[in-house]
């Protein structure tokens, strides 16, 4: 029900007892199949190397073109680490206990729970396995739950159209498009925006636990029920 203020006018809701939350920290996160660390400069050569694998198609949507080489990619490291926000972490698989992947939290606002998760840029060792998947729920598990966000983020560029299958897949909600939002590599950027609020968390978490459990998958890694499925 609409609630109205003195003046009959309609208000949101009232949240008496909400609080600031705490900044994200530069914490480790363990999953079954990858963990999240800080990103350090420890990581750049593995993360170099991983990328190298990429035959450049993912970094058309990125805001930066590919370094050419070590130490270029070490300097974009060193810079990334000093900042507080976009506050990155490096994806470790597991298996090999290197690291293969990045993204990280970014436009976080303490004040009103809201933070995004963006600069996702993973290798093709990391990309459509199952340490994808988890290393996004560990992340938005703890922005949600653990420091008790209202508001999880997904924004990319309209075009990128496997960047927008995988927020939905991921159980982001559409919210709309903003037309000429930015001018990247001389090209313009109209920019999708998705989001998780906090009444969905439960079930989405319930989602991911399911699917991500050892039963959904074979022998060989496949997986036996998607994870839209576990949602319906």
């Amino acid at each position: 029900m609409t609630q109205l203020n003195q003046y009959g006018q309609p208000v949101g809701d009232a949240l008496p007892h909400w609080q600031p939350r705490p900044f994200p920290q530069r914490v480790t996160l363990e999953g079954r199949y990858c963990r999240l660390e800080p990103l350090s400069v420890s990581h750049a050569g593995a993360l170099f190397a991983a990328y190298r694998l990429d035959d450049g198609r993912g970094w058309t949507w990125l805001g930066r073109e590919p370094e050419k080489d070590i130490d270029a990619y070490t300097a974009w490291v060193e810079n990334a680490v000093a900042l507080h926000d976009p506050l990155h972490f490096a994806v470790i698989d597991l298996r090999t206990q290197s690291p293969v992947g990045t993204f990280a939290l970014m436009r976080i606002d303490a004040a009103n729970g809201v933070a995004e998760v963006g600069h996702v840029h993973f290798s093709p060792l990391l990309s459509r396995t199952a340490a994808s998947t988890e290393a996004q729920w560990l992340l938005m598990r703890y922005v949600l739950e653990t420091l008790g966000y209202r508001r999880y983020e997904w924004k990319c560029n309209s075009l990128n159209e496997p960047s927008r299958r995988a927020a939905l897949r991921l159980g982001f909600q559409f919210e709309g498009r903003f037309r000429q939002a930015l001018v990247v590599k001389g090209r313009n950027r109209d920019t999708d925006w998705f989001s998780i609020i906090d009444s969905e968390w439960a079930g989405l978490d319930a989602a991911f636990r399911q699917w991500l459990a050892a039963g959904n998958f074979t022998a060989d890694g496949k997986q036996l029920r998607a994870l839209e499925s576990w949602r319906s």
